[in-house]
């Protein structure tokens, strides 16, 4: 399948695509949006990861990115967050399978032969950005919403060659200690928690990665219904001090788990990444 445009909007001057695409990695067709600012670019960009149960249209519609974007010059992408399909696994519960791919290889069956989310967001989508849109592939940020913010996370910490600035907004900072993760990297990488380390942002940075960043920044409300059971942002605290590693968490009294959040702080994730691309 060649990219496919699927929808196009003229947006702050610029346009936001709709795309879908054949991925390798995945083996099924995924989708993703683009924002390209005015000019001729090449632009820096920065991907945009949602979370469990969302699509490439969290961010697009309810995030409230692309103003800011576009006054900073900068493209947005936004993927899915799982394959999806006839023949793709999934699962009745909503923080498995379609809509929560976690962001890693699954290795177990039945996910393995399709839920290569990493692969895809790494090989697959940054090659179909590169070929296709005025990107600058030497200046790109990544950035993410709960699930999403572990995602960019850990990739960011896995490969500090391909990304110049991380963020994340209410991030999962260690699958290896709360409920989602331990469901998740249980069904999809299987029981040896040795193996989770390497999709683990806490356990990453105890283990040597970050040092290519000279600041992580998180944002997270203080009245996210998660934010003690799953969330946990001291744990990425406790490991960055450990291993002289910068990691700013904001807390924001009253602020939750929803896109108005993500709203709100948005401007400030978007300046942070814009200053160091």
């Amino acid at each position: 399948m060649s990219l496919e445009t699927l929808a196009s909007h003229a947006l702050f001057g610029g346009r936001l695509s709709v795309i879908r695409h054949a991925s390798a990695a995945t083996g099924m067709p995924m989708r993703f949006s683009v924002f390209v600012p005015a000019g001729k670019g090449p632009f820096p960009v920065l991907f945009c990861l949602a979370g469990l149960t969302c699509t490439e249209e969290n961010f697009t519609v309810k995030s409230g990115i692309y103003g800011a974007a576009a006054k900073a010059g900068l493209m947005i992408v936004a993927p899915d967050t799982s394959p999806r399909g006839e023949g793709v696994a999934d699962d009745p519960a909503y923080d498995l399978g379609q809509g929560a791919g976690f962001y890693v290889d699954a290795t177990e069956a039945p996910w393995a032969p399709h839920f290569r989310m990493y692969s895809y967001i790494t090989r697959d989508l940054q090659d179909a950005v590169r070929a296709n849109f005025p990107a600058d592939p030497a200046r790109r940020g990544i950035t993410g919403h709960s699930m999403g913010g572990h995602g960019a996370l850990t990739i960011a910490l896995k490969t500090p060659e391909m990304f110049r600035s991380v963020s994340a907004f209410a991030p999962i900072v260690s699958p290896l200690n709360c409920p989602w993760g331990e469901k998740a990297l249980t069904a999809y990488l299987g029981p040896d928690r040795a193996a989770w380390r390497a999709h683990d942002a806490c356990a990453l940075i105890e283990d040597g990665a970050g040092t290519a960043f000279d600041d992580i920044l998180i944002d997270q409300g203080l009245s996210d219904q998660f934010l003690e059971n799953q969330l946990k942002p001291e744990l990425i605290e406790s490991a960055a001090a450990k291993a002289g590693r910068k990691v700013t968490v904001r807390r924001h009294a009253g602020y939750d788990h929803s896109y108005f959040f993500i709203a709100s702080f948005t401007p400030d994730h978007v300046a942070f990444h814009a200053a160091r691309l």
